[in-house]
C-alpha cells in the first residue's frame, strides 16, 4: 500500500509518498481503507519533532479519518462497514488497522469527508464545553484561536447554549470567520485585548476562557471573573509561563487541565459523544465548512497549507 511517511524530522518537504507493507491486524482489529484523512496541527508538532511519535522510521502521522473495513478480525464490524476514527496512529495511508475498541459507525448521511472535519475538533469542543465547563445561558465565554477549527465548533456550541461569546484571533484576515459562526465580538490578540475584555464586561472579567494558545494562560487567568474558569487545552503559541497559585487564590479562580482523550475511555462513550455530534449536523446545530482537500501523495503541500495559515476551516487528506 501506499503511504506519506517521513524518516528525519524538519519542514512538509521531508515528508515522503511511498510503498509500504500492508499492516498486520490481531484479534478485535479491524482493517480500514481509508476514504478521507484529517490533518491537525499536532501532525506538524509530530513532522517537527515536538511530539511524542509510535512506531519506528519511517514514521507515518495521521490520527483521525473514515473509511470502510476491508477485512475484519471483529465480531462487531464487518466488511463493507462504514466507519470512523478519531485517535488511531498511522492514518496517513491507504489502509489503517483500527482496535474495535475505537471503531465510530459511520451513519448513511454522514459522508466520509465530514466525518474527517469533525470528530477530532468536535468531539474536544464538546467535552470543553460540557465536561471542563459547562457553559451555560447567560455566560461570557471567551475563546483563543476562534478561527480554527476547534475555536470555531466552540463558538457555535456555546452560542447555542446561550452563552456571550468573544473570539480571539492574530489575523484580522480570519475575523470574518469568528463572525460566521456568530461570535458577539472579535477581538485582535495585540497590547490592547485585556483592556477591551474589561470594558465589554463592565469591569466582571468573563466566566470561562478557552485557551489553547499556552503563552497566554496568564493573561486568560487575569480576565476571568471572580469565581471563573480558565480552561488550558493546547499550546500553539507555545509553553505557558508557571503559574503561582496566588493568582488564583486571590480571586477563588479554577484553572483545569483539557485533554480530549480522558474523556473518551470506553467504545460506549466515544459512539455516545459522536452521536451527539451527529444529531448537531442534521439538526442544524453545527456547521461545518466544506474541507480544503489534498491528495494524500502530495501531503507536503497540505502541511504547508496548514502551517502557512491559510486554512479557516479542516484540512484534509484523499488517498
Amino acid at each position: 500500500m501506499k503511504a506519506l511517511t517521513f524518516s528525519q524530522f524538519g519542514e512538509p518537504e521531508v515528508l515522503e509518498y511511498q510503498e509500504i507493507t500492508l499492516p498486520e491486524f490481531g484479534d478485535k482489529e479491524v482493517l480500514v481503507q481509508m476514504k478521507a484523512i484529517g490533518l491537525n496541527y499536532a501532525d506538524i508538532y509530530r513532522r517537527k519533532g515536538n511530539y511524542h511519535l509510535d512506531g519506528n522510521s519511517p514514521y507515518i502521522l495521521g490520527y483521525e479519518g473514515s473509511g470502510i473495513v476491508s477485512q475484519s478480525n471483529s465480531k462487531i464490524f464487518h466488511p463493507g462497514d462504514r466507519v470512523a476514527f478519531a485517535d488511531v496512529p498511522f492514518s496517513n495511508a491507504e489502509y489503517v488497522v483500527v482496535p474495535e475498541e475505537k471503531v465510530i459507525p459511520l451513519p448513511i448521511d454522514i459522508d466520509f469527508e465530514m466525518a474527517a472535519s469533525l470528530l477530532l475538533q468536535g468531539l474536544t469542543a464538546q467535552y470543553l464545553t460540557t465536561d471542563s465547563y459547562r457553559v451555560e445561558q447567560g455566560d461570557v465565554v471567551l475563546i483563543h484561536a476562534a478561527s480554527g477549527g476547534v475555536g470555531q465548533i466552540l463558538t457555535q456550541m456555546s452560542k447555542f447554549k446561550g452563552a456571550t461569546v468573544i473570539g480571539l484571533s492574530r489575523s484580522e484576515n480570519k475575523f470574518q470567520a469568528i463572525l460566521d459562526n456568530k461570535a458577539d465580538y472579535v477581538l485582535k490578540l495585540d497590547q490592547k485585548w485585556k483592556e477591551r475584555i474589561w470594558e465589554i464586561t463592565n469591569g466582571r472579567g468573563v466566566d470561562v476562557v478557552y485557551d489553547s494558545v499556552g503563552s497566554t494562560l496568564s493573561e486568560s487567568i487575569e480576565v476571568t471573573k471572580v469565581r471563573g474558569s480558565t480552561v488550558f487545552f493546547g499550546m500553539s503559541g507555545g509553553d505557558p509561563e508557571p503559574i503561582n497559585p496566588k493568582i488564583l487564590g486571590e480571586g477563588s479562580k479554577r484553572l483545569i487541565g483539557g485533554d480530549l482523550w480522558s474523556h473518551l475511555e470506553s467504545s460506549e462513550e466515544r459512539i455516545k459523544r459522536s452521536g451527539e455530534l451527529f444529531d448537531m449536523i442534521r439538526n442544524g446545530q453545527l456547521h461545518i465548512k466544506t474541507p480544503v482537500t489534498f491528495k494524500l501523495k502530495e501531503g507536503w503541500k497540505a502541511h504547508k497549507f496548514l502551517e502557512g495559515g491559510k486554512s479557516q476551516g479542516k484540512v484534509l487528506l484523499i488517498p
